[in-house]
C-alpha cells in the first residue's frame, strides 16, 4: 500500500555521488582516526549508494585531513555494485590512486573547465583563471589523439563569489560556448556539463534558468552534473528546481554528503558551507516516485554515526526527524509528548528514545481510520 501523491511528472534519471568521505572529511578536524573513517566507508558502502568518493589523493600539508588516506584504503573492502572514486590533482596523485584499480577515474570522459571567480580558483588551487583557460587546447589535443568520441565542459563558481559578487548567465552561457566551440572545432560533440558553486550562491530561480538556458542552446547536453554547496539553505531547493526543468530524457548528476557536511578551507564559509545532506535528497526523490536504490534506514544511521565521529551536530533533517511514517511505521496513537532531539528519535528507536514520558491522555486514543488501515496492512500480508 502507498500513500504518495500520484504524478504525472516524468523526471530526469538521477544519480547520486556521495561525498562525505571526500568534502565532508576535508572540513573536519584531522584528528578523526582511520578507524572511525574505515567504519563510516564501510557504513555508507552498504546503503546501497551506487557511487562514493573515498577521499583526495593530495598533500597533507594543506589537507591533513587526507593525510592517511593510504592507510585508510589499505585497510577498506570494496563493496561489489559500488563505483569508488577518489580526486587526483596532479601526476603525483594519480600515480598514488592507481595503487587501487578499482578506483574508478571520475574523468572517464575528457573535460575542460573555468573558475567564474579568478580569486577562488587562485586560492583554491594557486592558478588563475587565465591559466585555466590557456590549459583548453592541450585539453582538446590530447582527446583527439586519444579518439574521444564526446567531451564534456565544466564551470566552477559559476552563481556567485564572496570576494567578487554575483555572477550573470550571460557571464556563464560565454565561458560554456567558448569550451563547447573549441571542442566543436576539434570535432568532438559535447554531451556534458558540470557547473560546481563552492560559495553556495546557487538559488533555484537561477539554476533552473541556466539549465533550461542550456537544454536550447546545445539541446545535445544530456548530462548535467550539480555540485552545490548549502550555506544559505538553497542547495536542495536548487536540485529539485533542476528536477523540474530538465528534460526526461537527461541524466542529472547530484553532489551530496551524508549529513550535509562539507566545505572548503578557502572559500570562506568553512564547515558551514556545507552540502546537500543524501539523506535528505533520497528522502525527496523517493517522496517524487524516483527510485535511489538507496536504503534510508541504513543511510540515517550512516548519518548518525558521522555525527559522532565528528563529534558535533550535522545538518540532515531527515536523519533526526525520519522518513514521513507511512504502513506498519506509523507513529503509536498513545505516542507521549515528544519535545528533544532525542526523543525525536523514536521513529527508529521506539520507546528507549523517551524514558520518562509525559502524557495528558487519561485513556487510549482510538481513530476508525487508523483501524481501517491497519486492518488494510493485515489483509495485504
Amino acid at each position: 500500500m502507498s500513500d504518495r501523491e500520484p504524478t504525472t511528472r516524468r523526471y530526469p534519471a538521477v544519480e547520486i555521488i556521495e561525498e562525505g568521505m571526500r568534502e565532508g572529511m576535508q572540513i573536519e578536524s584531522a584528528t578523526i582516526s582511520v578507524e572511525d573513517k574505515l567504519a563510516l566507508l564501510e557504513a555508507l558502502s552498504a546503503t546501497g549508494l551506487a557511487t562514493i568518493v573515498v577521499g583526495s589523493f593530495v598533500s597533507p600539508t594543506w589537507t591533513p585531513q587526507m593525510a592517511e588516506i593510504d592507510s585508510l584504503l589499505a585497510r577498506f573492502t570494496p563493496t561489489p555494485g559500488v563505483t569508488y572514486t577518489a580526486l587526483a590533482l596532479n601526476a603525483r596523485g594519480r600515480e598514488r590512486m592507481a595503487a587501487y584499480p578499482w578506483i574508478q577515474d571520475p574523468e572517464s570522459v575528457p573535460r575542460t573547465m573555468v573558475h567564474l571567480c579568478d580569486v577562488f580558483v587562485r586560492r583554491n588551487t594557486n592558478r588563475s583563471q587565465a591559466q585555466e583557460i590557456a590549459a583548453w587546447p592541450d585539453v582538446i589535443a590530447r582527446a583527439v589523439a586519444e579518439g574521444a568520441p564526446v567531451a564534456g565542459v565544466a564551470i566552477a563558481a559559476a552563481w556567485g563569489s564572496n570576494w567578487l559578487g554575483p555572477f550573470s548567465q550571460d557571464q556563464r552561457t560565454d565561458l560554456l560556448a567558448r569550451q563547447i566551440d573549441l571542442w566543436g572545432e576539434a570535432g568532438i560533440p559535447v554531451d556534458r556539463v558540470w557547473i560546481g558553486d563552492p560559495m553556495a550562491w546557487n538559488r533555484p530561480d537561477v539554476v533552473a534558468d541556466q539549465l533550461a538556458d542550456i537544454t536550447e542552446r546545445w539541446p545535445q547536453i544530456t548530462r548535467f552534473h550539480l555540485h552545490l554547496h548549502n550555506a544559505r539553505g538553497t542547495a536542495l531547493l536548487s536540485a529539485y528546481e533542476a528536477l523540474r526543468t530538465l528534460r526526461p530524457t537527461d541524466t542529472l548528476v547530484l553532489d551530496s554528503s551524508v549529513g550535509g557536511m562539507g566545505g572548503c578551507p578557502y572559500g570562506g564559509h568553512g564547515r558551514m558551507t556545507r552540502m546537500i545532506a543524501t539523506e535528505d535528497l533520497v528522502d525527496l526523490l523517493t517522496e517524487l516516485g524516483i527510485d535511489t536504490g538507496v536504503d534510508l534506514d541504513r543511510l540515517i544511521e550512516a548519518s548518525l554515526l558521522a555525527e559522532r565521529i565528528v563529534g558535533h551536530p550535522l545538518w540532515s533533517h531527515v536523519a533526526k526527524a525520519g522518513p514521513r511514517p507511512r504502513g506498519a511505521r506509523l507513529f503509536p496513537m498513545d505516542l507521549p509528548f515528544i519535545e528533544t532531539e532525542s526523543e525525536a528519535q523514536h521513529f527508529r528507536l521506539g520507546a528507549i528514545a523517551y524514558p520518562h514520558p509525559r502524557s495528558p491522555w487519561r485513556e487510549p486514543i482510538t481513530s476508525p481510520a487508523r483501524d481501517a488501515i491497519e486492518a488494510q496492512l493485515r489483509a495485504e500480508e
